[in-house]
């Protein structure tokens, strides 16, 4: 791929990470559901979006899906969507928003690392400068969250980071693997795949839905239950349908050492969603963060940049 397609991946990843970024405040506004019945409701809602939009299209598709298609539509499924997302709501829930967006921060590195060693990626050395603004960014965001007054115990705030830690490592193998994925496909299109994992992702979560009304219970009120169907039907709607379109259409677009930076764009939206919902404004640290995921990003671009006298980059894709 050519880096002509960069400017439009990047308006892809930009878009994407302003529907994931929802994402990150749902569990606070509907605080009296659990990680459970979000993740259940939220993945439900998208698995019936997804089966809608991709009934009119099966008797193209279903030639193309084999054995090795339907085991890689659960695993990423699981990664990317459920497993991912009971992590994440329950690091929220324990830990805040501006501590889960701080370790889901360190996706950009973690996905970009593992990138650079795919054939054909920019050298790891040329990316070195976008990865330290990145962690500096990284490194005011902690600064800020250590230094907030927290009324949590420490074994909830522990245990809020051990949850995000772990969404951090599932997401960052959905990235990897789905990327790769994306790379060779063949019958269908990065939006159908999409789809795909939709369908696989609201099968699971029928799974889900009997520990949540265990584990979680139903003593909410009518009014809490309405709030949970509007929410989870907008998070599966914008977050999951929309906001996972234009991931794969970037990741079609952009090599693997780039799709890592993208990522960065959902941190930065979850930031500003949160001070939104909080009604204040960024701090210093925070303010800097921003400036800091911009250049980041920039950076990574010209990172990509042909050199003079040398062929376009190509994604190992």
């Amino acid at each position: 791929m050519s880096a002509k397609n960069i400017p439009l991946g990047l308006a892809f990843g930009m878009a994407a990470g302003a529907f994931w970024g929802l994402v990150f405040v749902v569990p606070d506004v509907a605080n009296h559901f659990g990680p459970l019945q979000l993740s259940a409701g939220r993945y439900l809602a998208y698995g019936v979006f997804a089966l809608a939009l991709l009934a009119p299209h099966w008797r193209r598709i279903a030639p193309a899906l084999g054995r090795a298609e339907w085991i890689a539509l659960a695993w990423l499924s699981l990664l990317g969507n459920i497993l991912y997302y009971v992590l994440l709501a329950s690091a929220v829930q324990l830990g805040g928003v501006a501590m889960t967006s701080l370790v889901i921060g360190f996706l950009p590195v973690t996905v970009t690392i593992i990138g650079s060693r795919s054939k054909g990626a920019v050298p790891l050395p040329r990316l070195l400068p976008s990865l330290a603004l990145s962690m500096a960014g990284i490194a005011c965001i902690a600064w800020q969250s250590l230094g907030a007054a927290s009324s949590a115990s420490f074994l909830t705030q522990v245990s809020g980071f051990a949850c995000a830690v772990g969404a951090l490592v599932s997401w960052t193998g959905f990235a990897v693997g789905n990327s790769r994925w994306l790379a060779r496909l063949d019958g269908f299109s990065g939006h159908d795949w999409s789809l795909l994992i939709g369908v696989m992702t609201g099968a699971q979560a029928l799974l889900l839905v009997p520990p949540a009304l265990l584990f979680e219970g139903m003593g909410q009120g009518a009014h809490d239950w309405l709030m949970f169907a509007g929410v989870c039907t907008g998070v599966a709607l914008f977050s999951s349908i929309i906001g996972n379109g234009l991931w794969n259409r970037m990741s079609r677009l952009l090599p693997l050492t780039m799709v890592g930076q993208m990522i960065l764009f959902e941190t930065l939206f979850a930031l500003l969603y949160g001070f939104l919902w909080e009604k204040r404004w960024p701090t210093m640290f925070e303010g800097l963060a921003m400036v800091l995921v911009v250049a980041s990003v920039l950076s990574c671009l010209a990172a990509h940049r042909p050199r003079e006298g040398s062929e376009p980059l190509l994604a190992d894709h």
